[in-house]
């Protein structure tokens, strides 16, 4: 505050004290219980160093708060609704999981001790190269062979059934829950998983097409990609295997034994990745939906968070 006009000057020796040592007298101010008093048009003002912090936007106000006559329906909640009597008759029609893992687990234990069988008559053709084996040994190896052969293709074929009509099961279940047609026919995805070369394209087509119904093919598309390699893999080596079992010369029984341990390994593999996709799948009930919608705060932005000052300025004092 600028002085008034008929104030005189304040004296220099005040400072920070205010007012002059008592009876004129110089020297250092003795202690007071009050605080120094100022001439008239005087006051004290804090100022801070630096330049002045930018003005703050005051918040608009929320407003009152919403009130509501009865309990809200809307919100992110998840839809469970029931499936329809008709796709539940439909979805009992295929086999159950544990029938499926039951024979998949058959399937390759039965194509991994067949493939061992293999390399038993592999090693016996070795030995047999500076040693004439026993005649009961040699039909012993033979048959073991074909009857490993045999109970391989049987556990192959019953796995392949009952993938195949659980395939048709849950197609049926997931169209019914959703209320959509059905645009294949039995027949056509029995066809279409049985044909032999045709299965290779039409069967993992069928899968896609499920893993889209149910809005889950990104989580199972390594999986099905792994499984075609996989199968792909084992038709090729299984026709070598096939051709190469014609041969009569001792070298070209032991290419066609080496042939038929890899082609039993890799059948083995596809089967353990077709059940990594039928895992994907069950996984996630036909009812549940693949995505699950929460509630997440949204972060908000405390008031004294940020610094006073701008970069580069002084600090408050």
């Amino acid at each position: 505050m600028a002085p008034l006009a008929d104030t005189p000057p304040a004296d220099p020796r005040w400072g920070a004290q205010g007012a002059p040592p008592p009876g004129g007298a110089s020297g250092p101010p003795r202690w007071q219980r009050t605080p120094p008093r100022l001439p008239p048009g005087y006051r004290w003002i804090a100022v801070r160093p630096g330049a002045a912090p930018p003005v703050r936007r005051s918040r608009r106000p929320l407003g009152p708060t919403p009130r509501y006559a009865v309990i809200p329906r809307w919100g992110l909640v998840d839809r469970l609704e029931q499936a329809s009597a008709a796709g539940e008759a439909r979805a009992r029609t295929g086999p159950s999981a544990e029938l499926v893992r039951t024979t998949q687990f058959v399937s390759v234990l039965v194509l991994s001790i067949a493939a061992l069988i293999y390399v038993l008559r592999y090693v016996l053709l070795v030995v047999n190269r500076n040693t004439l084996l026993n005649a009961w040994v040699a039909i012993g190896a033979d048959w073991l062979g074909i009857l490993a052969s045999v109970a391989a293709i049987g556990a192959v074929i019953a796995y392949g059934v009952v993938l195949i009509r659980w395939l048709i099961g849950r197609r049926a279940a997931v169209l019914a829950h959703l209320g959509l047609p059905e645009q294949r026919s039995v027949r056509a995805l029995w066809a279409g998983c049985v044909v032999p070369f045709a299965n290779l394209l039409w069967a993992p087509v069928y899968v896609i097409e499920l893993a889209i119904l149910e809005d889950h093919y990104s989580k199972q598309r390594r999986a099905i990609m792994e499984w075609w390699i996989a199968w792909v893999g084992s038709y090729l080596v299984s026709i070598f295997a096939v051709i190469s079992s014609f041969a009569r010369d001792a070298q070209g029984i032991a290419n066609n034994t080496v042939l038929m341990v890899f082609a039993y390994l890799f059948a083995a593999a596809t089967v353990a990745a077709a059940g990594r996709v039928f895992e994907g799948f069950e996984r996630k009930p036909v009812e549940r939906p693949a995505h699950r919608w929460v509630m997440v705060p949204e972060p908000v932005a405390q008031a004294s968070a940020g610094p006073v000052e701008l970069e580069g300025q002084e600090p408050a004092a």
